[in-house]
């Protein structure tokens, strides 16, 4: 296991970021929606698209690149997209008025929040791993040291 620290804060500030200006867009312009046709496309919708297109890469490549990093961004912000409207879709009617209510705000919260939380969650045990791996294998050390 490997820990990409980089990585881990371009998804956590992608992931906070595009939840506080989604959040203030669509609270001073609340009638902003994106129809294809007939069809209301939610940001939950897009979330997902760029929760595959960049999540893929991710998981398939290894390495450090300015690509990988970009798809890190695309993936922390498609979450956040998703997860600021899953309360919101399930407890609500699904209009804009809905979407400024309490209920939507405080979801949306919670849910970016355990998001966040769980990477960070993950990067320190993974942290500890390699500290406690590198304690226990001196040679390790030397090898990176060199």
């Amino acid at each position: 296991m490997s820990l990409n620290i980089r990585r881990v804060v371009w998804v956590v500030s992608a992931l906070l970021l595009t939840f506080v200006v989604l959040r203030a867009y669509l609270h001073f312009s609340p009638g902003s929606n994106l129809y294809i046709g007939s069809y209301n496309i939610h940001h939950l919708f897009i979330g997902l698209l760029l929760i595959t297109f960049a999540g893929l890469p991710l998981v398939l490549f290894n390495g450090n690149s300015w690509k990988l990093d970009l798809a890190a961004i695309a993936f922390g912000a498609g979450l956040s997209m998703a997860l600021d409207e899953w309360v919101y879709l399930i407890t609500t009617d699904g209009s804009d008025v809905s979407y400024l209510l309490p209920i939507s705000l405080w979801g949306g919260v919670v849910m970016v929040g355990l998001a966040a939380s769980y990477a960070l969650g993950l990067a320190f045990y993974a942290h500890r791993y390699e500290r406690a791996n590198l304690a226990l294998n001196p040679d390790t050390q030397k090898r990176r040291a060199s």
